[in-house]
C-alpha cells in the first residue's frame, strides 16, 4: 500500500519547485542528469525529452479543439443556409396546402427529416376544415403545447403524437415537438419524426428548431385565408 507520506513530500517537492523556478537555471547540470519513464513505456528519457512530448500532446489536443470549431461552425453555416432557402420558399407560398407542401419538402430534402406531421386547433370557426391537419387533438396535448418554452425532443413513447406519422409510427424513435403559436396563443404543434433513435434527443440544441416553429407559425398565420 502506497504511504501517505510520500504523496505529501512528493507534493512539497512540486509546490517548491513551481514556487522557486530559479532552482530549474541554478541545476541545470542535475536536471540533465535526470531521467524519467517514457509516457508510453519502456526506455528512460531525460527531462527534456518528457517535456517535449507534454507539448506535442498539447498541441494534438489543440488541433482536435481547433478542428472540432471549424467543423461546428461549418455544421451552423450549412444549417443557416438551409433555414434562409425554407424561408425563402414559405414566403412565395399563399395558400394553406401550398405551406403544407413547401414545408414538407424542404425538410425532407434539405434536412432529411422523413416524417413530418401537424396538428392545429386554434382557428376560426368559419374556417373548420375536414383535413388530417385538423384532426382531434387531446386536451392534455393542448395544454402540454402551450407550457412548452422550447421544442420537446425526445422518445415518442407515451405521447399521442406518434400516431400522426401514420403506418411508419411504430418506427419512429425519436421526435421533435413544435408548438406554433399565433399572436401569443398556441395554435398547434408541429412534429418531426425519425426512425434513429439518436435524432432527437433531450439535450440536443434546439435553436434552429425554434426557428423553424417561428417561420411556420407566421406562414400559416397569413395562410388560414385561403382554407
Amino acid at each position: 500500500m502506497k504511504n501517505p507520506n510520500e504523496d505529501l513530500r512528493a507534493q512539497a517537492v512540486a509546490d517548491y519547485l513551481k514556487h522557486h523556478p530559479e532552482f530549474f537555471s541554478e541545476y541545470a547540470d542535475a536536471l540533465a542528469q535526470i531521467d524519467i519513464p517514457h509516457p508510453r513505456g519502456g526506455k528512460t528519457i531525460s527531462l527534456t525529452e518528457r517535456q517535449l512530448y507534454t507539448l506535442r500532446d498539447q498541441n494534438r489536443q489543440l488541433e482536435a479543439r481547433l478542428a472540432g470549431l471549424i467543423q461546428f461552425g461549418k455544421d451552423n453555416d450549412a444549417i443557416s443556409e438551409k433555414m434562409h432557402r425554407l424561408a425563402i420558399a414559405l414566403v412565395s407560398t399563399y395558400t394553406f396546402q401550398a405551406v403544407l407542401h413547401t414545408l414538407g419538402f424542404h425538410l425532407r430534402e434539405d434536412f432529411a427529416i422523413p416524417h413530418v406531421a401537424l396538428r392545429l386547433w386554434a382557428i376560426p370557426a368559419q374556417k373548420n376544415s375536414d383535413l388530417p391537419e385538423f384532426a382531434a387533438v387531446s386536451k392534455e396535448l393542448q395544454v402540454f403545447a402551450e407550457t412548452l418554452t422550447q421544442p420537446y425532443c425526445g422518445s415518442t413513447a407515451g405521447f399521442e403524437t406518434s400516431g400522426w406519422f401514420g403506418a411508419i409510427a411504430p418506427h419512429v424513435r425519436s421526435q421533435a415537438l413544435i408548438a406554433l403559436r399565433n399572436g401569443g396563443g398556441t395554435i398547434g404543434m408541429l412534429a418531426l419524426g425519425s426512425e434513429d433513435s439518436e435524432r432527437f434527443f433531450a439535450d440536443m440544441g434546439t435553436l434552429y428548431l425554434e426557428r423553424l416553429g417561428e417561420l411556420v407559425s407566421a406562414s400559416l398565420g397569413r395562410s388560414f385565408l385561403s382554407i
